[in-house]
């Protein structure tokens, strides 16, 4: 008996595709909870994963391995998160004299524009008295919703360590896994692919640690030379949100500006560490990058927008921090799997000959 190949329509593929790609979503930001932990869970446990073997090589059983090497990551990560605490809480102290600093900036900016524009003082008073009050109406709904936020989140620092282990202890049994799941004929190409996907990450997060140094250092000296208050604390903070692509950045560098136009007198100290932080941006995007953090994955300037703003939307500030290494494992598969091949290309920042573009140019152009 023939059997006769059906042959769908555009309309129903696209239909089938989007229907799809909506379901997959929706699933995706319902089971965030559960899903981006693991995601965090399967990057550390990647990382950690050099770490263990050392261990075991060195005649260590493989559970005391994991153990000890989970417990170093957890004191490490626990002096940092002291040591970021102390320096928040000195901070605190200090909020009621730059509250006050800022209100009369505020006040002056407000003169400024009442004369400037032609609305008097009473007209912006009004408004601010107004929204002051629809502000403390939410207030109430954004406390608890803080709350909840918080409980989700020492749920996630208690139970990635767990994760983490039993990915690092079933990492055999997960590998085999993938590689019966795709077949025997598929064998070579999963496990280069596995391969190559442990080493992207592997270096990626380990040149992205050395960079979050790096740029922690420089920002912290640079604010010293000034003078702003807490320039460790700002500084590390800087680099922290560095590592969001091209988004981070302008954060980065609003936080000690408005510190510096609370604390100094003259307003060419904010100019001075915008200036600052633009050198130090020069020489992260020129040689950090390049140099320490660059892995044999690259991603284009336009997808990284694209998908740090889309994780973002997705999973909110986690998902904007691992769309990157996320999409750098996508691309990995892509690259090896023939139909999937073009996206791959799409995703990269390899551009193509100009030769080869321009008759394609003059062709649309005519």
């Amino acid at each position: 008996m023939i059997t006769k190949e059906i042959q769908l329509p555009f309309f129903a593929k696209a239909s089938f595709f989007f229907i799809g790609s909506f379901a997959l979503i929706s699933m995706l930001y319902i089971a965030q909870n559960i899903i981006v932990p693991f995601i965090f869970s399967i990057i550390m446990a990647i990382l950690l994963h050099p770490v263990v073997n050392f261990f075991v090589r060195r005649k260590i059983n493989r559970v005391v391995a994991i153990i000890f090497t989970l417990f170093l990551t957890i004191i490490i990560l626990a002096i940092f998160g002291g040591f970021i605490f102390s320096q928040a809480m000195r901070f605190g102290e200090t909020w009621p004299l730059m509250v006050a600093k800022f209100t009369e900036l505020f006040n002056d900016a407000t003169s400024w524009a009442s004369d400037y524009f032609d609305i008097s003082p009473e007209k912006i008073s009004d408004w601010i008295t107004k929204s002051k009050g629809e502000l403390i109406n939410t207030s109430g709904t954004a406390i608890g919703q803080t709350l909840v936020n918080v409980g989700s989140v020492l749920v996630i620092i208690f139970i990635i360590p767990v994760y983490v282990f039993m990915l690092l202890f079933y990492h055999p049994l997960l590998i085999e896994f993938i590689r019966r799941v795709f077949g025997t004929t598929n064998r070579s190409m999963v496990s280069q692919i596995v391969t190559e996907v442990k080493t992207v990450i592997q270096r990626y997060l380990t040149g992205l640690f050395m960079e979050v140094a790096i740029v922690s250092v420089l920002h912290s000296i640079g604010l010293l030379m000034l003078g702003i208050p807490y320039a460790i604390l700002l500084g590390i903070i800087g680099a922290l949100l560095n590592l969001i692509p091209y988004l981070g950045g302008i954060v980065s560098v609003a936080l000690p500006m408005m510190i510096a136009l609370a604390t100094k007198t003259s307003p060419w100290v904010a100019f001075y560490v915008l200036v600052i932080y633009y050198v130090i941006q020069l020489i992260d995007n020129n040689y950090v990058i390049p140099k320490i953090v660059a892995s044999k994955v690259r991603i284009n300037a336009l997808v990284s927008i694209v998908v740090v703003l889309a994780f973002g939307a997705l999973w909110g500030i986690p998902g904007m921090f691992i769309s990157i290494p996320l999409t750098a494992i996508i691309k990995v598969i892509f690259d090896h799997i023939e139909p999937l091949k073009p996206w791959g290309f799409l995703l990269g920042d390899t551009m193509p000959p100009l030769l080869q573009i321009k008759p394609l140019i003059d062709k649309i152009l005519k």
